[in-house]
């Protein structure tokens, strides 16, 4: 057996080119990088030809700069509502909601088809797609995606065959794949197309290869065209005819600051949560002056947690702008913040409200001053209501006791629901009156020691049930 095990063993044969690993995964390398144009040049409309699952739409909707994201692709209708499923905004970003607006577009058509809804785009990104296209395709693909598109940068990426001798299958990387261009085959066709269009084209990648392998340039070879003289693009999408054939089949609008309710819901949260920290100030103050100490120029950092939650700590100018506004100040039990001071603050200056807007804003909330020029609330919170006794409804912790539902530790009892110590029914440690043990005995259910009778030399655990208890068995 030992002799037949080793032959097969040795049999095996070792793959001689070593596996190759991308970390991290080159799809998500490949989203990161359209991540990063995004970041640098903060486009507000972006398309994706070909978008596939919508993965790089999830990436990209994160992204404040964007304000209309489109995801175009040829897949049925319930697949695309499934991928719209995952695009729809988490329950924080309605908590917290975007300042700009942000529209989220999927359509069904084909990307050699002119819709002129994705004329004068910022950004149009085709990651992995041409490779899909046969060539009747992609002979038309140039002229819709640069010439009548024409947005002012076009990413497109595509595998570089280059690089495939380094994977154990040397063949196409896709069963759809038409094609796999090599670097020069792709740089090719893309410095005729960046000539045609009127685009620069700069070439990149992802994926780097392995140490000794760098010939081969990146797994993943990656475009970037520039319209030159993108105003001037802009100004002609306006002139073209109006041309619909793709389907909308998603459409999802996020809340943000542009929308009237969520700008007053942010702006009254804001503002409560100030008033709170300067009342807070303000009595810890009221403190040091009543125990005869200097006032402290140190903000309580419990204070400042609201601001490191933002990322954001007060500059020195800001620091400025904020002593420089009227002081709140008490009058019997009320406080009152000057609605003048507001504004000063941080993201209530960023998010560019006036005194009067405040005052609008909070008209209906019962927290001005009668005057309306201040934020009034109570000095002291007052305490909150005990709905129960102590903690509980009907005793000091819980509902019906001391700290049980019915007795002193538990419902019916001192210690336990029914008993004396520690049980339900009345015994003093378990429930059926025993000290011990449900049924009677001292140490087990039905005797002192053991199931049924007194321990004793000789007597065994499983005697019959039938037996008096408390009985002694000699054997």
């Amino acid at each position: 057996m030992e002799e037949k095990k080793t032959q097969c063993e040795s049999e095996v044969e070792i793959p001689s080119v070593p596996v190759i690993q991308f970390y991290p995964q080159l799809y998500k390398q490949r989203y990161r990088f359209v991540e990063d144009l995004v970041y640098r040049y903060e486009p507000k409309k972006v398309a994706d030809l070909g978008c596939g699952d919508a993965s790089l739409l999830r990436q990209l909707k994160k992204l404040s700069c964007i304000e209309l994201l489109v995801g175009v692709d040829i897949k049925d209708e319930h697949n695309l509502e499934m991928d719209g499923y995952y695009l729809r905004p988490y329950i924080t970003q309605r908590l917290f909601p975007r300042e700009l607006e942000l529209t989220i577009i999927l359509y069904q058509g084909s990307v050699v088809e002119r819709d002129s809804r994705l004329l004068g785009f910022d950004m149009i990104t085709c990651i992995e797609l041409i490779e899909h296209l046969n060539p009747d395709d992609l002979a038309k693909f140039p002229e819709v995606v640069f010439g009548y598109l024409s947005p002012s940068m076009v990413v497109i990426s595509t595998p570089n065959s280059d690089f495939n001798p380094l994977f154990e299958v040397v063949t196409v990387r896709d069963f759809d794949h038409k094609f796999e261009w090599s670097r020069k085959e792709f740089q090719s066709w893309a410095l005729r197309v960046a000539e045609t269009y009127s685009y620069s084209v700069e070439f990149t990648g992802v994926g780097e290869p392995p140490a000794g392998a760098e010939s081969v340039g990146f797994c993943t070879q990656i475009g970037i065209f520039r319209k030159n003289g993108a105003k001037a693009a802009e100004s002609c999408a306006s002139e073209q005819r109006e041309q619909h054939v793709y389907k909308p089949v998603v459409t999802i609008s996020f809340p943000s600051l542009q929308q009237e309710k969520y700008f007053k819901t942010t702006v009254v949260s804001e503002v409560c949560k100030q008033v709170k920290i300067m009342r807070m100030e303000y009595l810890r103050g009221l403190k040091e002056q009543e125990e005869g100490r200097e006032p402290s120029n140190e903000s309580d950092p419990r204070l400042l947690a609201p601001m490191l939650w933002e990322g954001q700590l007060y500059t020195e100018a800001e620091k400025a702008r904020i002593e420089a506004s009227a002081k709140p100040f008490s009058v019997k039990d009320k406080f009152y913040v000057p609605l003048q001071r507001l504004p000063a603050y941080v993201r209530l200056h960023h998010l560019g409200v006036s005194e009067e807007r405040i005052r609008s804003v909070l008209a209906d909330s019962g927290t001005l001053s009668s005057d309306g020029s201040a934020v009034a609330i109570d000095l002291h919170d007052p305490p909150e209501p005990d709905d129960y006794s102590d903690d509980y409804p009907d005793g000091d912790d819980y509902p019906d006791g001391d700290d049980y539902p019915d007795g002193d530790d538990y419902p019916d009892g001192d210690d336990y629901p029914d008993g004396d110590v520690d049980y339900p029914d009345g015994g003093d440690d378990y429930p059926d009156g025993g000290d011990d043990y449900p049924d009677g005995g001292d140490d087990y259910p039905d005797g002192d020691d053991y199931p049924d009778c007194d321990y004793h030399p000789g007597d065994e655990p499983g005697d019959e049930p039938g037996d008096e208890p408390g009985a002694i068995l000699i054997s």
